[in-house]
This record gives structure tokens, sequence and C-alpha cells, in this order.
């Protein structure tokens, strides 16, 4: 077989400590998984089921990073997630087997075009536009499940320019990982190499050119990103 132009290279991410660069194969993402969170922007945070979106796979990037100010903006949102890597895939997977088909973890974030994110909901329309954009998603060195000390609880924390924005616990998540995940292989398959950005606390907010973002799961990784000029 000949391709007619040649294949764009594999998405990867880094992993804590190691030369080894982990194959992202698709990115998704827990909506208002915190209920402070979903207050914030309007919504019941009554235990409703878990709802997914995606990124494409090279919106994936490696931190400390610098990001541009993307396109069509003019309200770049931070949201600080906890980052799950699937190492087995699988379907229907029980809540008490999701810890074998994980592979490690990480921090990343969810950076929004919240203008358009907030045109698409009052139109009804899909999220893509505000959150599938290029570079949105960058994600700290993948930390190997065995050195992870705990997906039940821990700081999950945000500042820019050295002030902080978020400051929760994972232990808020209102799905917490071995549900969300489960929930998430009944839609679909559930493969190695799936990145799984499980939602973040409140707080979210704007940045600006020149900013630079800190943020970190406490125990699993820490995370710089810098937002560049506009793209």
């Amino acid at each position: 077989m000949n391709f007619v132009f040649p294949p764009a290279p594999q998405a990867a991410l880094a992993v804590a400590d190691s030369d080894d660069r982990f194959p992202v194969r698709r990115v998704f993402c827990v909506g208002r998984n915190y209920a402070a969170h979903a207050r914030e922007m309007g919504n019941d945070p009554d235990r409703e089921p878990p709802f997914f979106f995606t990124k494409p796979a090279d919106a994936v990037v490696d931190t400390p990073c610098t990001v541009p100010y993307p396109p069509l903006t003019e309200d770049l949102h931070f949201e600080i997630e906890l980052v799950i890597a699937i190492g087995k895939g699988g379907a229907n997977i029980a809540p008490a087997d999701v810890h074998t088909h994980i592979w490690g973890a990480s921090v990343g974030i969810d950076l929004t075009r919240r203008d358009l994110q907030n045109l698409a909901k009052k139109t009804r329309r899909p999220w893509d536009w505000s959150k599938a954009f290029d570079q949105s998603a960058p994600i700290a060195p993948i930390l190997p499940i065995a050195r992870v000390p705990s997906l039940e609880r821990g700081r999950i924390w945000l500042a820019v320019n050295g002030e902080i924005k978020q400051d929760a616990d994972i232990a808020e998540l209102i799905w917490p990982v071995s549900e969300h995940i489960a929930t998430l292989s009944e839609g679909v398959t559930l493969a190695p190499g799936d990145i799984i950005m499980t939602g973040t606390p409140a707080g979210v907010g704007a940045v600006r050119p020149g900013d630079v973002i800190t943020g970190g799961v406490d125990g699993i990784g820490d995370l710089q990103v810098t937002i560049g000029p506009r793209a």
C-alpha cells in the first residue's frame, strides 16, 4: 500500500524520567466533573451521567512549552485537569477493573476558546471549534501508574503569573476515575494510547499573551505553559 503523501508523525507525550514516549491515539475529555465548576459555568451540579468531548491526538504538546494565543478568540481560558493514560484497551470495563487498564497519569490544561464555546452552547452546536484547536492540550510527562500515589485524592492547582487561580482536590471529582472511565468504555472501545482529561475544578479564567501558567497534581506532576503571541 502506498500513501498519496507521507502520513503525519505519531502524536506522543513524554514519559517522566525516561527517554521513552507515550503514543497518543485519541483524547477524551470529561465535562462538568467538579460541582463548583459546574456552578460557576451556570449548570446544575447534580450527579448526572458523565458526558465527553474530544480533542485530536495532535492537540497534545509536551510541557514546559510556549503555546501561541489561538486565532478566532478574545477569551482564551485555562482548565487544569488530572490526565489518565490508557495502556490496555477494552469495552464495558467494570469500575473495579479500570485500574488494570491505566498505564499512567499526568496533569494537563484543557485550553478553551470560551467565547466560541459560549456561542456553541447558545446555538446548540458542537463544542469542537472551542476545544479542539492546535496545541490545546499541554500535558506534563506521564508518570507510570506504579509511581502514582493516588488517583482518588491529591491537591490539584493552577496559577497565572504566580497567583493561584484554581485550588482543589481530585477527591472532589463528581465521577471518580474508575467510574467515568467505565462509563466511557460503554460507548467506545478504549485502546492503548487513549488519553482521558478528567475535568477541571472551579476558578477557570482568561489568559493573555505573555502570561505564564503553572500547575500540578500533588505526587503526579507539575507543568508550565507560557502563552505566546497570537498565532
